[in-house]
């Protein structure tokens, strides 16, 4: 079996610079004890914990003050794990790489269905950001695989800032979870923002599949057809 290359993470969110330096500091401070995966199981577990706070949501909308505890738990672990080895040394790519994505792929799932009960967005909506998010990064594992680039964010947006949106979304939905955007009526907050994800995150998709298209075209030029000319048997 061919195995893929090492890949290069690209991360331009408009947090990431200032990320990378707190997480290695964090990362070169951290107790000997605690090891990646440990961190990647809290990551996890804290995904899970924002999806139930949220699905907590139909019986009082004060769950939603859990919300941001809990993405800054999944920040914590989700970030600092890759960091945490790179920084001891103790790399394992492609292992670090399926684990940490089978995860997200499971949580976003979790995230969309909580969302979809919590009766601050439609299940319509949930659907559709679930389909985009697969969709997404379906597109950036290809890429990851075939150009070596892992692109992290996208017009200056990543995980960390998509985990603050999230996280600002959900306290102002404690005490008012519906707006009137230009007067056309009331709708949900968050199926107004799902709406806006959804159209981002579509031509996102699009995008990305047409650039590195061209960019696999232009490193893998058409062969020319070999030719055939008759052989001067003279």
């Amino acid at each position: 079996m061919t195995l893929p290359p090492a890949h290069i993470r690209e991360n331009h969110g408009l947090l990431a610079a200032a990320e990378r330096r707190l997480l290695v500091w964090m990362a070169e401070r951290m107790p000997r004890w605690v090891t990646s995966d440990q961190l990647t199981a809290l990551g996890g577990l804290a995904t899970l914990g924002t999806a139930a706070a949220f699905w907590g949501a139909q019986g009082s909308r004060w769950s939603l003050a859990l919300v941001p505890f809990c993405l800054l738990v999944n920040w914590f672990g989700d970030s600092l794990d890759g960091t945490l080895a790179r920084v001891r040394g103790q790399q394992r790519p492609r292992y670090g790489y399926y684990l940490d994505h089978v995860i997200d792929i499971a949580g976003t799932t979790a995230l969309m269905a909580g969302l979809a009960a919590s009766g601050l967005m439609s299940p319509w909506t949930a659907a559709g950001l679930l389909i985009c998010t697969l969709l997404l990064c379906a597109e950036t594992f290809l890429a990851t695989l075939s150009l070596g680039v892992f692109r992290m964010s996208f017009s200056g947006v990543g995980p960390t800032e998509l985990r603050i949106l999230l996280a600002a979304g959900a306290l102002r939905a404690i005490t008012n979870p519906v707006v009137n955007p230009f007067g056309l009526g009331e709708i949900a907050f968050f199926d107004l923002g799902g709406a806006i994800a959804i159209v981002g995150m579509t031509a996102t998709f699009v995008f990305s599949a047409v650039r590195n298209t061209r960019a696999l075209a232009l490193l893998e030029p058409r062969p020319q057809p070999a030719s055939h000319e008759p052989t001067n048997l003279s």
